[in-house]
Formats: C-alpha cells, structure tokens, sequence
C-alpha cells in the first residue's frame, strides 16, 4: 500500500482493513507508522538482497548478472507510485539529521561485489577503483531516479537508468566486457 498510493496518503486504518485485523493489532507489534514503515522497509531491503544474491550466483557471468538485475529494477520502478518515491527521499532526509534512525533504502544497494567479480572476471579493467566507482554507480542510481531531473513527461525511466547505467558500464568494461555488453543489450 506504501508503494502504491506514497507513505503518507496511507493510515493505519486503511492498513488494519487491508490486513483484516484490527488496528489495535497493529499497535501492539509497532509503536507507530513509523516504526511499520521501517519495518517494511527492512523487510524490502532483505528480499532484494535474497533476489539479487540469487540473480548474481545463478547468472553465468557479471555482465548477465548485471542486465537481469536491471530489469528487475525496471520493474520495481515502474510498480512504485510518483508519492511513494517522494515520501521515500523525505524520509531519507528526515533520518540522514537522525544517523541513529538511518535505514538502508531498498533500491540503492552496494555494487562493490559485482565490480570485484566482474574485475575477478576480465570483464571490467583491473585499474578501476572500486570504492570510487561504486560510488559512481550508486549517484547513477540516484540521479536516473530524479523525477525533478528527468521529468517522466519527457524521459521514460527505463531508458534513462539504462542509457546511463549501460553507458558507464562501457567506461569500466574491458574488450571482453563490452562484447558481453553488446550482446545482452540485444537480446
């Protein structure tokens, strides 16, 4: 409910009638929406890891990886309502002026292990520091999801994250890289 109509257009009693408990119930596992929320929120956080653990052994190569998780992404964005991405970066600046109540946002998450498999791989250039890059990569993410910067009137949201994330993919690929690349980017 929090992805489709935004954290705050959702009430408690509008979660106790979807769950079809009482609101009482409610209250006595989670002091307030809040706490809930950051509940939720730890349990999207959890499943994404779990998806992309499993999207990541399972493919045969980082770049395989790479795509698959791309359209899983896609396909979160697209399912999330305008409100919720909104109430989301509040929230996240709401907590960042409280580091104690900081919470990990579901959809950015720590590339450094791709980058190392992909280096591990010969897919990526063995020079890249993977620190800095991914980084790069997570200010990629970030700012592909910026509706104030690509304003979904004109851009659509999965070729902007692809078009960016593809394109510095091919900055940090090796030759056998960019072949994979090439390959994934027409199938």
């Amino acid at each position: 409910m929090f992805r489709t109509y935004g954290i705050r257009a959702v009430t408690m009693d509008m979660l106790a009638s979807q769950l079809g408990i009482s609101k009482r119930t409610i209250y006595e596992v989670f002091s307030d929406k809040d706490e809930l929320l950051k509940g939720v929120l730890k349990w999207m956080l959890e499943r994404q890891r779990e998806l992309m653990t499993k999207v990541f052994t399972e493919s045969e190569n980082t770049i395989e990886a790479i795509f698959k998780m791309l359209d899983l992404m896609m396909d979160h964005f697209q399912k999330m309502s305008p409100a919720f991405q909104m109430d989301m970066k509040r929230l996240h600046m709401d907590m960042k002026k409280n580091p104690a109540e900081l919470v990990d946002l579901p959809y950015f998450s720590n590339n450094s292990d791709i980058l190392i498999r992909g280096i591990r791989e010969g897919v990526f250039r063995d020079d890249i520091d993977v620190e800095i890059t991914n980084k790069c990569l997570l200010e990629v993410a970030r700012v592909t999801n910026d509706r104030n910067v690509f304003p979904p009137d004109y851009f659509e949201n999965k070729d902007v994250i692809r078009s960016f994330y593809i394109n510095y993919l091919r900055g940090i690929s090796t030759q056998k890289g960019l072949d994979l690349i090439n390959f994934y980017e027409k199938k």
